[in-house]
């Protein structure tokens, strides 16, 4: 297994509009190009999730999130940097994104990937990844690559060939920051 080449096969399926099956700094997600719309559309029709409940993105670097975040505030500098944990922002005014990815109250959670393959796949790709996790909706998140559903496996169109056995099992804390630097708790 080649980082690389995994690397490159993921840029080839994201680029067609693809969906990928990929390890996070969290669990195993399903992703695609976050500025897609029909790509985002499949990822919404395979886990059955109804468009209206968000889904996350990550971006590689907080220069990449200024690029997706009209008004990053400043406060979310210290939360990436100083965070214990993978820990997503819900953010006000996202830009360049695809418009069925923004949530109906024009926000959108974004992660900065801490994963190596993660940051090198973004940073490559040069655009920031839905990444939800890999199960349909209301199941249980999976622990480990082997508790992915068959459903899931077969509905991808590329599952990335580094099966790694995740460290940091659990989803992401969640956080929401208004621009008036308002910081609410969502998910521990």
């Amino acid at each position: 297994m080649d980082i690389n080449d995994e690397i490159q096969k993921s840029i080839d399926i994201l680029n067609k509009g693809g969906l990928l099956l990929y390890p996070t700094d969290t669990v195993w997600g399903i992703g695609c190009d976050a500025t897609n719309e029909e790509a985002v559309k499949k990822v919404y029709k395979l886990k059955r999730r109804e468009d209206s409940k968000a889904l996350i993105c990550l971006v590689s670097d907080t220069r990449m999130l200024q690029r997706y975040v009209y008004d990053v505030p400043e406060v979310a500098y210290d939360i990436i940097e100083y965070s214990t944990r993978p820990t997503t922002i819900i953010y006000d005014k996202p830009i360049n994104m695809a418009k069925n990815l923004i949530a109906k109250d024009d926000t959108v959670g974004i992660r900065v990937a801490s994963d190596e393959f993660c940051q090198k796949l973004i940073r490559k790709f040069k655009r920031p990844l839905v990444s939800t996790s890999a199960n349909l909706s209301g199941t249980p998140t999976p622990k480990s690559f082997r508790e992915i559903g068959s459903e899931i496996l077969k509905g991808v169109d590329y599952v990335v060939n580094l099966q790694l056995e995740k460290s940091n099992s659990q989803p992401s804390s969640i956080i929401k920051i208004s621009n008036d630097a308002v910081v609410k708790i969502i998910r521990k």
